[in-house]
């Protein structure tokens, strides 16, 4: 017999989008700018974690897999995350370089999709960034081979302590097993919320280098 009961009728929770409208004139030509506009403003309405993105990925079975990274750069080359290359993203991207990333700006009532295919940064381009982040956050680079099994937490924490201490009175060397990607996009969507559900979608997909723009149904 099942003993869990639902404390919350969740059918019943939903709420009315009005916070904007999205108009076809309004788009630019390229969809960064519009990026761009939402991500700025997202900052701006002190969002949390604004930069926030989860990427999805398919294992060599056809499993897909989510999880949250934060955007570190974007330009019109792409968008840019790290990670550890021997996680389990990457021996998915590394099979499967196409890669799906979600925004969710929920108090703007705003979501964007983004599809492409990734390609690894360079070692310079890599290291720039590791020099930039702070100690501890390099140092736990480090102490942790992310998506393998470990016993307990203290495992990690003894990792940290031991790298910390190891590091004490030099600067923190750039790992081989850690790097970024940029992700060369090929579709961006563009979600609003609409009040009555009347949501405005509306869809990039670079065509021989061009950018196509349609309105989707919500």
């Amino acid at each position: 017999m099942n003993d869990f009961k639902q404390s919350t009728e969740i059918a019943n929770i939903r709420r009315e989008y009005i916070k904007g409208k999205l108009h076809r004139k309004d788009l630019p030509n390229n969809p960064l700018i519009l990026f761009e506009n939402w991500l700025i403003q997202a900052c701006d309405a002190c969002l949390p974690d604004p930069t926030s993105m989860t990427i999805a990925t398919v294992d060599k079975n056809g499993q897909p897999y989510q999880r949250s990274v934060l955007l570190k750069h974007y330009d019109i080359e792409g968008l840019v995350f790290y990670t550890n290359l021997s996680s389990r993203k990457v021996m998915h991207l590394n099979n499967n370089p196409n890669i799906s990333l979600h925004f969710l700006w929920a108090l703007l009532d705003r979501q964007l999709m983004v599809l492409g295919k990734v390609e690894q940064l360079s070692f310079i381009e890599t290291i720039k960034y590791f020099r930039a982040r702070p100690r501890y956050s390099q140092i736990s680079t480090w102490a942790s081979k992310q998506s393998s099994l470990i016993s307990s937490r203290k495992v990690l924490e003894k990792n940290f302590l031991q790298i910390k201490n190891k590091f004490k009175n030099c600067e923190v060397p750039l790992p081989s097993f850690w790097g970024g990607f940029r992700v060369k996009i090929n579709t961006m969507e563009f979600w609003q919320g609409g009040k009555h559900r009347l949501h405005d979608r509306f869809l990039y997909q670079l065509e021989d280098n061009i950018w196509k723009i349609n309105r989707l149904a919500p």
